[in-house]
């Protein structure tokens, strides 16, 4: 198909205003309509503004800012983008106003035209349904802000013709962005595999295990810009809820996806986040405080185990140049002292693993997956630990450069259940075909800018810690949200093979 020389934008809304500066911008006759009087007007001007502030600022020049915005209109009449190539709707979240939308507009536009939906949730071949040409319908989901979000999820429905979805995507990736080819399900790439990083928080919370500022602390250690608890009060907590509401309902109610009941409070007292003025927080959370200084670390501490995550902590350990003994004959995996041990989180309780091993003085310590500027790592006491023993292992994390963040004794902790949910909820993506796991890895940086994808995860992680802790959690919770994915399944067997091999 040939590139549209005009594109048709409907809803002027930011989003709308956003898609029809970046097509404006790659050169394209822009026209915006939108039902509410003056609004499309009032959208033009708003990108005026907007550009004139990158001339300004030295990203733009005048005469750039000139051309682009003689190449946008508004219109008033959905019947003047009857010449576009592509139009691209913007409007509310309602599968029967986009349906309705379609079918005008099919019956405006030529036949060889691309209708585009930014739906960020709704299916694209529902979209599509009843309309004479759902070949040329494709979803076009940006991010926001449009200007500078690189990431669009170019989705493909049922019907949608591979050669509609090629022209999009190519299209996309001329008007500077990044794109990634999805199937149409429940919530696409972004909006499915992020489920994970808000619910475990949730859990966490429901269970009292943690605070929002315990969880988000944990979350900035491991390289998120912000941590679920902020980002849930910046998205909007009604907002949130009714992505996984959406979510949860187009799975048959997958209890992955069931929505929290933490998060239905917060809602019915008016605690919607920032727009409101509180929800986790009142206003913008605290900064974290400043690392104390490390006291001295106690002699005599061994690194037990083997694999990828006691080979981060032996690079930690050797990057501060602290004195310790590695242990590759243990069965377990963590660190010891004396009399008392931090075994890595496996999926069990801190006082199930005291009971198996018969060690009273034992924590559980979270996974060290850390970003650039780590500094919290999450830790669950037994219940039969002595405060002497919780007071060395305290020591012993802050000694390796570490704020102990104290959890209650729950299944996983935050990092290794979050994690592990990420790429499970990833892998079974990729099984089901929405998208390859480089597209996975690309969408999830670009459209949440995370520190890695879920498959870099898996590959630093190891597949056997990931099953391992994801068996145990089902196995504690007897909740089947945390059920292997059929993938990871394989690639643990064809792991396992290889090593005997």
């Amino acid at each position: 198909m040939n590139e549209p020389r005009v594109v048709g934008v409907v809803g002027a809304g930011t989003m709308g205003a956003g898609i029809a500066q970046v097509a404006a911008a790659a050169g394209h006759a822009v026209k915006l309509f939108d039902l509410r009087e003056g609004a499309a007007r009032a959208a033009v001007t708003q990108i005026g503004n907007a550009l004139a502030t990158l001339v300004d600022k030295g990203r733009l020049s005048a005469d750039e800012r000139a051309a682009t915005l003689a190449r946008l209109q508004s219109v008033d009449t959905l019947a003047a983008l009857a010449d576009a190539g592509l139009v691209v709707e913007v409007i509310v979240e309602d599968l029967a106003a986009k349906r309705s939308l379609l079918r005008e507009l099919e019956a405006l536009v030529s036949p060889q035209a691309l209708l585009a939906s930014n739906t960020s949730s709704i299916s694209i071949t529902a979209i599509a349904n009843g309309l004479t040409h759902p070949g040329r319908v494709v979803g076009m989901h940006f991010f926001n802000p449009v200007p500078l979000m690189k990431l669009v999820e170019v989705v493909s429905g049922a019907e949608t013709d591979a050669a509609s979805a090629q022209t999009v995507f190519e299209l996309a990736r001329r008007w500077g962005k990044t794109p990634v080819h999805a199937k149409s399900t429940p919530g696409f790439i972004v909006n499915r595999i992020a489920r994970p990083y808000y619910a475990e928080a949730l859990a966490l919370l429901q269970e009292q295990a943690a605070t929002p500022a315990d969880i988000d602390a944990l979350a900035h250690s491991a390289g998120f810009r912000m941590g679920p608890c902020e980002l849930m009060d910046l998205i909007g907590h009604d907002v949130n809820f009714a992505v996984t509401q959406s979510v949860f309902q187009a799975n048959h109610g997958d209890r992955r996806y069931v929505p929290s009941l933490v998060q239905q409070a917060l809602i019915d007292g008016g605690r919607l986040g920032r727009k409101s003025g509180k929800g986790f927080y009142v206003g913008v959370p605290a900064a974290e405080p400043a690392l104390a200084e490390a006291p001295p670390l106690p002699a005599g501490l061994t690194l037990s185990g083997t694999g990828p995550l006691a080979d981060a902590m032996q690079a930690w350990l050797r990057a501060r140049e602290l004195p310790f003994h590695r242990d590759t004959a243990a069965a377990w995996t963590g660190l010891a002292v004396g009399g008392t041990e931090l075994l890595l989180t496996d999926g069990r309780s801190a006082i199930q693993v005291a009971a198996e091993r018969h060690r009273r003085e034992l924590a559980l310590i979270d996974w060290p997956v850390f970003g650039d500027k780590p500094s919290a790592l999450g830790i669950a006491f037994a219940s039969s630990m002595s405060a002497a023993g919780r007071e060395t292992a305290l020591t012993v994390l802050r000694a390796c450069g570490w704020q102990p963040r104290v959890l209650r004794d729950v299944a996983g902790l935050w990092a290794a259940r979050t994690l592990a949910m990420l790429v499970n909820e990833a892998a079974d993506a990729v099984h089901q075909g929405v998208c390859d796991e480089a597209g996975a890895d690309l969408a999830m940086k670009l459209g949440t800018n995370w520190p890695a994808g879920p498959f870099e995860w898996l590959e630093r992680v190891g597949v056997e810690a990931v099953v391992q802790l994801l068996d145990r959690l089902l196995e504690a919770t007897r909740s089947e949200r945390y059920r292997v994915s059929p993938l990871l399944q394989q690639r643990l067997w064809e792991e396992r093979l290889r090593v005997k091999a």
